[in-house]
């Protein structure tokens, strides 16, 4: 017997579990729960015992990058592989990050330097040995930029605009002629010219997307991030729908195929090929896929998803295993993705991720650190010299002053700074989501200075002077700061304690994370030196 998604799914709420395949099953009635699976494996640990995806052992555990790596853009190139991510208001954005196994990742460098606005879900492709990045921006009205170069590492062009408003989420895809288009948010699509650097006639409507059944807790419809794979003699369109946060099951991933680029488009039999349908799972509100082969010719989806319990860590990348079936279509087989998987074969494993402690003998802007929101001249406020980064002061408090920030992965970590003020100068550290949500704690030569909820909370008196150390552990939303004034001989647990569980896109707006990061307020410049970071897995 054949059986489609939605019939097994009202099988289920009916009052039981139908297997769609021998290991795929659409559960539960509302009060059911996701049957009990063993427990994971403790994640191998890295750089500041920063959780590793790769357990060593030939296996990976999601997530394949931690931390928010919202709607990936991956790109095989040869035996090489990049992606890069959302970056929002972060700047310098567009971090590159390299790979030559799919699963150990680092990163190279920042493609995007001038600030352009909020960088949503972004293109990445090579075409005729040239890189190219179709940059939407979230505005009033949206735009799409591209910037291009011929290495990966740049130097990366200037962003031109393509002139396309009230559009999001681009794709670039060739046709079987050779025609160059952006698929975009919607169903919709723009040809473009020949060197991809302006389009050419106008924006048409060329995919209705499969809709979910009335009963689904979902966000809302929201046709977005198209991605197109050409295999085997057909032209795939994975997109998402479902919205991208709200009800953790309402993101899922849909496919539609073709055999030509200018459609028709047949819908998946099998769509949604992912959901998260209860909030036992471990990943919530997954979608946003692309598909690409491994070096031992497996194939795979990257897309992401947040970490039960834990909005505040973003959208994380997930690695999904697929498998083409002799229809011609394809399926996920990974799974809720809590289980350890088999890594793809071939390719070579190099170091996954980087160190966030920093001793400041370099600036590692883009690669490590952004800032957030900067304004045109912001690079030149940062500088190192002698083990210091010198930050320049820039207006009153957190939400004026354009923090550096970090992006860190783990459920509960620790960070801690020596901090050097000048006369009438604010300094400190921070847990950043945007400006007008923060905590932390900073200080003037008189007073602390308490963030909490994005506003002041208080100031009482500083015995330190112009110079101490300042840590903060979040402690899986449990957060406590310690102060020093003896360059961590001694600490001196500070008078309020918070809770930041809340700090979250769902509550907020923005699509962000709650980021570890400095910041420098008032007149004259701020010393910071011997950052350190430390993941801090056993905390309770």
């Amino acid at each position: 017997m054949t059986i489609s998604r939605r019939e097994a799914l009202a099988g289920a709420l009916a009052g039981g579990t139908i297997a769609l395949s021998p290991d795929i099953a659409v559960a539960q009635t509302p009060a059911a729960r996701v049957p009990a699976l063993p427990a994971a494996p403790p994640y191998r640990r890295g750089f500041d015992g920063q959780r590793v995806s790769d357990l060593g052992d030939g296996r990976f555990l999601n997530p394949l990058l931690a931390g928010d790596r919202p709607d990936p853009a991956i790109l095989k190139d040869g035996a090489d592989y990049y992606m890069t991510f959302s970056s929002f208001d972060s700047y310098p954005g567009l971090t590159i990050w390299h790979s030559r196994d799919l699963v150990n990742w680092s990163p190279r460098t920042a493609a995007l330097t001038r600030n352009i606005g909020s960088v949503w879900a972004v293109s990445l492709e090579k075409h005729q040995g040239r890189y190219y990045l179709y940059i939407p921006v979230k505005a009033r009205p949206n735009a799409i930029y591209v910037i291009h170069a011929d290495s990966i590492d740049g130097p990366w062009s200037d962003p031109i605009d393509l002139k396309l408003p009230n559009h999001i989420d681009p794709c670039h895809a060739v046709g079987e002629d050779g025609s160059r288009w952006l698929f975009l948010s919607g169903g919709d699509r723009i040809r473009l010219a020949a060197d991809g650097l302006s389009t050419v006639g106008a924006v048409e409507h060329v995919y209705d997307a499969w809709h979910y059944p009335e009963d689904w807790d979902v966000e809302g419809f929201a046709v977005e991030g198209p991605k197109i794979h050409r295999h085997g003699g057909w032209f795939y369109m994975v997109t998402a729908v479902g919205g991208t946060a709200g009800p953790p099951t309402g993101h899922m991933v849909i496919a539609a195929r073709s055999r030509s680029i200018n459609g028709p488009w047949e819908q998946h039999p099998g769509n949604p090929l992912v959901r998260t349908v209860s909030t036992d799972e471990k990943w919530w509100s997954r979608g946003h896929a692309s598909l690409v082969e491994a070096p031992d010719g497996s194939w795979w989806s990257v897309y992401h998803g947040y970490e039960n319990g834990f909005w505040t860590l973003g959208r994380q990348a997930l690695l999904d295993p697929i498998e083409w079936t002799a229809d011609g279509w394809f399926r996920m087989k990974g799974g809720d993705l809590s289980q350890p998987l088999p890594k793809p074969k071939g390719g070579r494993a190099g170091p996954h991720g980087q160190p966030l402690s920093d001793a400041f003998h370099t600036l590692a802007l883009g690669s490590k650190w952004n800032f957030f929101r900067p304004a045109p001249d912001e690079s030149t406020r940062a500088r190192v010299e002698g083990g210091a980064l010198i930050l320049q002061g820039r207006g009153t408090a957190p939400v004026d002053s354009s923090p550096l920030l970090l992006t860190a992965g783990d459920q509960a970590y620790e960070f801690a700074c020596d901090i050097e003020i000048a006369p009438g100068g604010t300094a400190g550290l921070v847990l950043f989501y945007d400006d007008k949500l923060y905590c932390g704690l900073g200080f003037d030569e008189k007073a602390f200075v308490t963030h909490q909820y994005g506003i002041e909370r208080g100031r009482p008196a500083n015995p330190n002077g112009r110079r101490m150390t300042i840590r903060i552990a979040n402690k899986r939303h449990i957060v406590a700061i310690h102060t020093s004034g003896d360059d961590g001989a001694t600490w001196k647990r500070f008078d309020r304690g918070m809770e930041v569980s809340g700090y979250h896109h769902n509550v907020r707006g923005g699509f962000l994370m709650l980021r570890p990061g400095l910041y420098a307020a008032g007149p004259g410049e701020a010393k910071f030196r011997n950052f350190r970071f430390r993941a801090l897995p056993d905390a309770t």
